[in-house]
């Protein structure tokens, strides 16, 4: 789980207390959040971790097959049953299955469901007796359930059996603090996975991204991620390689992120570097601003050169950790957890 922000800190606390035990967990939160991969957190934390873990999305099975693909059927049970088949209940023994999107479920087989949180156990199609089954069964939706309930769409009682540890998952402009992580977890996944080499986010477009309405979530987030690292020309990701976000871009005055650092020439004077850095250049070149060797002439660890540079880029840029950590070639959580490392303190310019 990527991020650090109280509200998915919270969700984090909720999650290892039920992974605890077997009880019912339903997940709520708009699509795109992360419901399963906190499912899987929650099975990867409990005494379930290694076995099966079946993930169902009950919105997208034909209604004529819900119950076969659930609960399994016998051979010659109905026309096309040719074979016998293991549904994903019997498939998930021993171990957890997922039923994202629960709230579709057609109200018969809401009944069935509710069979098998009861008694343990499966009725396949045209089997003569129940099979036991032994499964953690955690549930999502994107719908609010009780109101459901309320208009008859949803059983009662069956919402009871699943919903007894509700986990909300909060949306992504609810957790905007988590976007930077998340984007730099993005960029390694990807560049790894398509074999790019991007480094990061331009400072500016950092910004923008962070305040951006993310209606799909860390789902558009990733996505919107992948494309531009597919397409990037440039080792930084500028507002070119976000065209579905122009008029954001727009709006906020940025055509282009600031100068990167591997493409500055030569030419170009101290003035236009941050005021501070401009009277180091020289004390730079002679390792003046930066001790290398210690006072014996012995080089000095390089734990102790990082944390002196990471304070120096720190006072050179102000305090603004998304340069800091730009100009540094890491990400913006790699850097806070070297602040805690150093015992850092950032005191930004008033």
């Amino acid at each position: 789980l990527i991020g650090e922000s109280g509200a998915l800190r919270h969700v984090t606390r909720l999650g290892e207390r039920a992974a605890v035990s077997n009880i019912p967990i339903l997940i709520t939160g708009e699509s795109g959040t992360g419901k399963e991969m906190i499912a899987r957190a929650i099975q990867g934390s409990s005494e379930r971790a290694g076995r099966p873990f079946i993930t169902v999305n009950c919105g997208a099975i034909p209604e004529n097959l819900v119950e076969s693909i659930l609960f399994g059927h016998e051979k010659g049970s109905f026309t096309g049953a040719s074979a016998k088949h293991i549904g994903k209940f019997q498939e998930a023994n021993g171990g957890t299955i997922f039923l994202d999107e629960v709230g579709e479920l057609p109200a018969d087989m809401q009944v069935k469901l509710l069979r098998v949180l009861q008694e343990g156990e499966v009725d396949a199609i045209g089997a003569k007796r129940p099979t036991k089954v032994d499964v953690r069964v955690i549930s999502a939706t994107n719908r609010e359930l009780g109101e459901e309930v309320k208009n008859g769409r949803f059983r009662e009682d069956l919402f009871y059996r699943l919903n007894v540890f509700p986990i909300e998952i909060p949306s992504l402009r609810d957790r905007r603090e988590d976007i930077p992580a998340l984007i730099e977890h993005f960029i390694h996944r990807y560049n790894a996975e398509e074999r790019r080499d991007v480094r990061g986010v331009r400072n500016e477009v950092l910004e923008v991204l962070c305040e951006y309405n993310w209606q799909g979530n860390v789902r558009q987030l990733e996505n919107t991620i992948f494309r531009a690292v597919v397409l990037a020309e440039n080792p930084y990701l500028s507002a070119e390689d976000f065209p579905q976000m122009a008029d954001d871009f727009k709006a906020a005055g940025i055509e282009a992120g600031p100068p990167l650092l591997s493409g500055e020439s030569e030419s170009e004077s101290n003035s236009e570097l941050p005021p501070k850095l401009g009277n180091l250049i020289s004390a730079t070149e002679t390792h003046d601003a930066v001790a290398i060797f210690d006072r014996a002439g012995h080089l000095r660890s390089l734990q102790e050169i990082e944390k002196d540079l990471i304070a120096l880029a720190i006072d050179t840029y102000e305090g603004k950790m998304s340069e800091v950590a730009r100009r540094l070639g890491m990400g913006r959580s790699t850097l806070y957890r070297k602040l805690r490392e150093h015992d850092l303190e950032v005191k930004r310019a008033s």
